[in-house]
């Protein structure tokens, strides 16, 4: 394989997906509420309080980060509105969603205009590249959550509505569909890059859902003994991401004071699968996450397993639970075999190239900033010194 010459063009199939993603986005939010309703109605206010909890501070969380990085693009990528008017809509917590409408602003015009340029193109890459990461943090600070509270009332109450169901499976698919999204939308946007075929899709895809559904499932099964445990379970858990991400030494964000927040944000997504954050290769980190990981979700099941009251209504869990092993291991199984004959960069990495992180932002080449350089630095499966001449290069042209 070779590497492309440049980035792929936004095209009617990507303004179609970008529609579809701004359309999830908003039914997401009516779907938490009609959720929370439900369990209102059903006398359940904690749990209904929970979900209002999860979507507002996810909701917060991801508004903030769109106007930290809006604040700090360069003006011409900004939306044609007033700094004050933008800040207005993400107090309303209306940033994100106004993100989406402007790229496909953006995208629309691309796609109609009859000659095609290049500056447009990389304006639309660069909003979709953000909005990809923004849905990231919101599905894992919101989705995630929320699938393992809707897995806990089910076994709670050992019965499933309809929608609680659909509820189940579209959360899995939104988790694992966010991470397979922002890793196509990362590599597609950055020159020397290889193509992420539909094959390395469908495994990508594959391993993240077989990783996460065992963690899921092990840490509802913790909740249904000890419900307030988990309240202790996961501060420590998350202080422990916490403490390993500010370790790594991460660059991301403008000031230091953000890059708490990112950092933080980042944390959250740990807790429930892997989120490469550092530049270099990640083998022996991503031993250190996936044994952490695999120890600590066990323990969580087989406390439930040994403390559990004997009860014919969860014995089906037995042997569900005799899966959750298997499920990781293959999980574990899939993202070898992704890296050793799938991933696009083989190539670079047999000439000692680096692995690439998956927390970065980039816009197209010739929108050099800070950000840019950085990413250059950390990701390129090339030398430093060949990527400080791509980006020599694109400043000149």
């Amino acid at each position: 394989m070779a590497p492309r010459a440049a980035p792929p063009r936004f095209g009617p199939l990507q303004l179609v997906l970008a529609a579809a993603g701004a359309a999830a986005a908003a039914l997401d939010v009516l779907a938490d509420g009609w959720v929370a309703a439900g369990y209102a109605r059903d006398g359940q206010p904690g749990w209904a309080a929970l979900v209002l909890a999860l979507l507002a501070a996810a909701s917060l969380a991801t508004q903030a980060c769109s106007w930290l990085w809006l604040r700090s693009d360069p003006p011409a990528l900004r939306p044609d509105l007033p700094l004050w008017l933008l800040a207005v809509l993400h107090l309303l917590q209306l940033g994100f969603l106004f993100r989406c409408l402007h790229a496909l602003k953006v995208g629309w015009k691309v796609c109609m205009a009859k000659a095609e340029e290049e500056e447009e193109q990389q304006h639309v890459a660069f909003l979709s590249h953000d909005i990809s990461m923004l849905r990231l943090f919101e599905t894992f600070l919101e989705n995630a959550p929320q699938l393992t509270l809707l897995l806990y009332v089910i076994l709670r109450t050992n019965k499933a509505d309809p929608s609680q169901c659909l509820g189940i499976c579209t959360a899995f698919l939104c988790v694992t569909w966010a991470l397979v999204d922002y890793h196509q939308s990362l590599r597609s946007f950055l020159q020397d890059k290889l193509e992420l075929g539909w094959g390395s899709s469908a495994v990508y895809f594959l391993w993240n859902l077989f990783l996460i559904c065992p963690r899921v499932l092990a840490v509802a099964l913790f909740a249904l003994l000890w419900p307030y445990g988990l309240a202790v379970h996961f501060p420590l858990v998350w202080l422990a991401m916490f403490l390993w991400v500010s370790l790594q030494g991460t660059d991301f964000m403008e000031s230091p004071g953000p890059e708490q927040l990112y950092r933080a944000i980042v944390a959250v997504v740990l807790y429930f699968s892997w989120f490469n954050v550092s530049p270099g290769r990640t083998l022996q980190r991503s031993i250190i996450y996936h044994s952490f990981m695999l120890a600590d979700s066990s323990l969580l099941a087989l406390s439930w397993l040994w403390c559990r009251s004997p009860s014919e209504e969860l014995s089906y869990l037995i042997p569900v639970l005799s899966a959750a092993l298997p499920c990781y291991l293959l999980g574990l199984a899939l993202r070898v075999t992704y890296y050793k004959g799938l991933h696009p960069n083989m190539w670079a990495q047999q000439q000692g190239g680096y692995d690439e992180v998956d927390a970065s932002r980039s816009s197209g080449p010739e929108l050099v900033n800070r950000r840019m350089q950085r990413l250059a630095q950390a990701q390129f499966p090339i030398s430093w010194t060949a990527a400080q001449q791509f980006l020599d290069g694109a400043t000149e042209s």
